[in-house]
C-alpha cells in the first residue's frame, strides 16, 4: 500500500515518563530517571495506533532543564534505539522536543507508573495521544492502569502494548531511582 510506511513520523515523543507529584505539581528530577516500558496507548486517531515504529521502552536522564531519552522501539520486527533531547517548558512536567512535539506528564507515582499526553504537529494536523508506562517488564501497575483507563474512557481507540524484546535492551542498563528518595 503506497505511503503506508509514512503514516506518522516516529512517535518517539512518548519519550518522557516523567513525574509530577500530585501535591506540588513540580518534577522531582532524580525520580524520573531510569527505565520505563510502554504498556498502553489511547488516541482518537487510528494512524497513531498503527504507526510502523512502536515504542516499547524508554531510559530517561534529566540534567538541568534537558531531558535525554533513549527509546527502544520495534520497527517491523527489528529493535532500534534512538536518543533524543528535549527541553523543559515549565516545572509542571512539560517538555518540548524537535519536530513540534511536546509531552506533558499527567500523573505518576514515580515507582510504578506514569501517564503522559503526547502532542505533535504533522502535516498541518494536531495529534494527541495518551500513553501509559510502568517500570517493570512483567507487571502492570494496577492503580496506574485504572487511572489510565479512567482518563481514556472517552478517547475512542485504545491499544494495550504487547510485551516486546526491544524494551529489554534498555531495562538491562536501568538505574531505577531508590523509591525511598522519591
Amino acid at each position: 500500500m503506497p505511503g503506508a510506511a509514512e503514516a506518522l513520523p516516529t512517535v518517539t515523543v512518548t519519550l518522557v515518563a516523567g513525574a509530577v507529584p500530585p501535591a506540588s505539581g513540580a518534577l522531582t528530577a532524580h525520580c524520573i530517571g531510569g527505565f520505563w516500558r510502554e504498556v498502553g496507548v489511547a488516541s482518537d486517531q487510528s494512524l497513531v495506533l498503527t504507526a510502523p515504529k512502536r515504542v516499547e521502552g524508554l531510559f530517561l536522564t534529566l540534567s538541568g532543564s534537558n531531558l535525554t531519552v533513549k527509546v527502544a522501539y520495534n520497527s517491523s520486527g527489528s529493535c532500534e534505539i534512538e536518543k533524543i533531547v528535549g527541553s523543559e517548558i515549565d516545572s509542571t512536567g512539560k517538555f518540548a522536543f524537535p519536530g513540534h512535539r511536546e509531552i506533558h506528564v499527567l500523573d505518576t507515582d514515580y515507582e510504578g507508573y506514569a501517564i503522559l499526553r503526547v502532542s505533535l504537529m504533522w502535516r498541518g494536523r494536531n495529534f494527541r495521544v495518551l500513553k501509559y508506562f510502568t517500570r517493570s517488564l512483567e507487571d502492570k501497575d494496577r492503580l496506574g492502569f485504572w487511572k489510565f483507563r479512567e482518563l481514556t474512557a472517552d478517547t475512542g481507540l485504545y491499544l494495550a502494548a504487547r510485551p516486546g524484546r526491544c524494551a529489554e535492551l534498555l531495562k538491562e542498563v536501568s538505574l531505577t531511582p531508590d523509591p525511598g528518595l522519591c
